[in-house]
């Protein structure tokens, strides 16, 4: 069942003409921003369905521009996003594609060149009243909406890593809503993300950093960037 709100029932305070083709965007461009976690000088964005056909009628470009400087929908800079990504050295493209029968049509993806060279690929859509899941990472599966704060660890695949995580956030008084892991091929690197009911402390970030099998943590806010 759908978790809403009262915010997501009255609507997102935006700039632009459309929740799900600019609140959305923009709140999808900041949380690939900080799954990226890099500094970035250049996004290609591949639009796929509703979003590649509409997207500069609905300022749908101009919201993922914002959203990987870091704006809210709510920013009045939203509409400058495009000038502003100049004046910061931050190159754009937009391609319209198909990413095939079963993404949901409001669909981005995200190639993040980074400044030291990466490439950061996140996918996620736009699903209704300003509401996005995030539905791949790197190339890897995932299912998150962003509406709890997220934390996202690539690990070692080895035994006791998800206890490690666990008794960290557990010694914090923090309740895990959901808990799911991802992993390409045993022994090797996974993926686990949680859900979490309260934001987790720097300093249990830090802790779960520190755990060896751990290689990157990072920890999506719903109303602020990367801790």
């Amino acid at each position: 069942m759908n978790r809403y709100g009262v915010f997501d029932v009255i609507g997102p305070i935006m700039i632009g003409p459309s929740s799900s083709h600019t609140a959305a965007a923009a709140r999808l461009g900041k949380v690939a921003s900080t799954i990226c976690g890099k500094p970035i000088k250049k996004v290609t964005f591949l639009l796929h369905g509703s979003f590649a056909k509409t997207y500069k009628g609905h300022g749908t470009d101009k919201a993922l521009i914002a959203g990987i400087l870091g704006m809210e929908p709510s920013d009045h800079n939203l509409r400058n996003s495009f000038e502003i990504s100049k004046n910061k050295g931050l190159e754009v493209e937009f391609v319209e594609t198909d990413l095939g029968d079963d993404v949901h049509p409001n669909t981005v993806k995200f190639l993040m060149n980074t400044t030291d060279s990466d490439i950061i690929e996140v996918m996620g859509s736009s699903i209704g009243g300003g509401a996005i899941k995030i539905t791949e990472v790197a190339g890897c599966s995932v299912d998150f909406t962003g509406q709890y704060p997220t934390l996202i660890i690539s690990n070692k695949d080895i035994p006791g890593s998800i206890s490690a995580i666990t008794n960290i956030i557990y010694e914090h008084n923090i309740n895990i809503a959901t808990l799911k892991v991802y992993r390409v091929q045993k022994g090797q690197t996974a993926s686990m993300l949680f859900e979490l009911d309260n934001n987790l402390p720097k300093e249990a970030l830090d802790e779960i950093r520190a755990v060896p099998s751990v290689y990157k943590a990072i920890l999506i806010s719903p109303e602020s960037k990367e801790v």
